[in-house]
């Protein structure tokens, strides 16, 4: 996966980070790790500390302590002989990461069906519906994923689960790099099928088989997300 330009301040149009009550640091992290999260920063884009220095105003120090804390989330990697590159998972460790989050989001789903509250499941009905809404008006990567992270966002909160939360969204940081090269090949009308015959079964009580069907859905992106990485690859 390659990026069209070597340089940051092409990629992303940052400004200086502002004076106030947070540490520079979790500022400089905090502006960091939303540009990677949010695909201004690609994957296999170069963070080169110069760079970063002149356009966020800070010193060497704090943006070394931000890469490194990047890095120990997995969004950022260093490469010998390149310096520090936002992380462009290989095909194993997509692989890897996608059938980790596949098991774990099973369990949130299963969860959610134990504990939600009507007006939770009407919730992810009605984001299950957006989603389809955003979709099937052929909104961009950006704009699909959003929508989709709604769905997922009141799973996470009707499973009344800190310990699930903590496991997943790690999961989710590092696999997000990921879904906008992946997002074009998913299939938008399978997920929106997909999608609501999760909360189908949910709002049937039946939980074990709207687990079994979310995990269904991640491992169906999953062979359409390493195909199309691995035509970015060899491109």
């Amino acid at each position: 996966m390659s990026t069209s330009t070597n340089s940051l301040a092409d990629a992303w149009a940052a400004s200086p980070v502002g004076r106030i009550a947070a540490p520079l640091r979790e500022q400089v992290i905090h502006a960091l790790r939303a540009a990677i999260l949010d695909f201004r920063l690609k994957p296999g884009q170069r963070l080169v500390e110069r760079e970063l220095i002149e356009q966020l105003g800070v010193s060497r120090t704090t943006v070394r302590e931000a890469l490194r804390e990047l890095t120990s989330e997995g969004l950022v990697t260093v490469v010998p002989q390149k310096g520090a590159i936002v992380s462009a998972p290989s095909l194993e460790e997509a692989r890897d990461l996608y059938e980790a989050r596949a098991a774990l989001e099973a369990v949130v789903v299963r969860r959610f069906a134990e504990r939600a509250s009507k007006s939770q499941i009407m919730k992810l009905a009605a984001a299950a519906e957006s989603f389809a809404e955003v979709a099937e008006a052929g909104g961009d990567a950006a704009s699909v994923l959003t929508a989709k992270d709604v769905f997922y966002d009141v799973l996470i909160d009707g499973a009344g689960s800190a310990v699930l939360q903590q496991l997943t969204e790690g999961i989710q940081a590092r696999v997000r790099v990921l879904r906008a090269v992946a997002m074009p090949a998913e299939g938008h009308s399978a997920a929106v099928e997909e999608l609501r015959g999760i909360v189908e079964a949910i709002q049937r009580g039946d939980g074990e088989r709207a687990g079994t069907l979310y995990s269904r859905h991640i491992l169906r992106v999953v062979e359409r997300a390493l195909q199309s990485l691995e035509e970015a690859e060899g491109s």
